[in-house]
């Protein structure tokens, strides 16, 4: 009888220790200051543990929301080390996508989507490429639905300004002759 008491006591002590592997949290607070960032989580119950190291892919780091939600594991079943392995927003999260696509995003609609058929978008206010070689387009057309303005810390006239610019000039003939030039004969194309 004792033996099986002993017995039952450790598959309790086991089952519980199971039971507590994985849990689901909610974000309460984030240090993104130390080498592998550490979240504090509100638990089932009410509990809260804090420097719980959270994981996140090489290469790619992000800084979650409060209110987010997570998933942790606790080594050995005890609360004294917890892994966070996972962290979403539903609130945020870009949907609905198709099987097979990724995409980065913010909170704030900020998007790098990979879509389907070899399709990248990219959604934002302002994007800024810093080159410090060279800039390099490998294509057969690019388009531009709007201005583009070369030496922008410069120059003050667009592509499109430019162009009308060179369309409609005229100058002095060479000295020999008097009066000013035609506009040109050929006049730069708008495509």
């Amino acid at each position: 009888m004792q033996k099986q008491t002993l017995f039952n006591k450790a598959i309790q002590t086991l089952a519980r220790k199971v039971r507590l592997i994985a849990q689901r949290g909610v974000v309460s607070l984030i240090n993104d200051s130390k080498k592998l960032q550490q979240i504090q989580l509100k638990l089932l119950d009410g509990e809260v543990r804090s420097e719980l190291e959270r994981f996140q892919n090489y290469g790619f780091t992000s800084v979650p929301k409060t209110g987010s939600e997570a998933a942790v594991i606790f080594v050995n079943g005890t609360r004294d080390h917890g892994l966070v392995l996972a962290v979403d927003d539903r609130r945020y999260r870009l949907k609905p996508l198709s099987a097979g696509e990724v995409a980065i995003y913010t909170d704030e609609g900020d998007k790098i989507h990979l879509k389907r058929n070899n399709n990248i978008e990219i959604e934002t206010k302002t994007l800024t490429v810093k080159a410090d070689t060279k800039a390099r387009f490998e294509t057969p057309i690019l388009e531009c639905t709007g201005h583009i303005i070369d030496n922008c810390e410069t120059n003050t006239h667009n592509m499109g300004g430019m162009r009308e610019i060179f369309n409609t000039h005229k100058h002095e003939e060479n000295p020999n002759l008097s009066g000013l030039t035609e506009v040109p004969n050929q006049l730069m194309d708008q495509k």
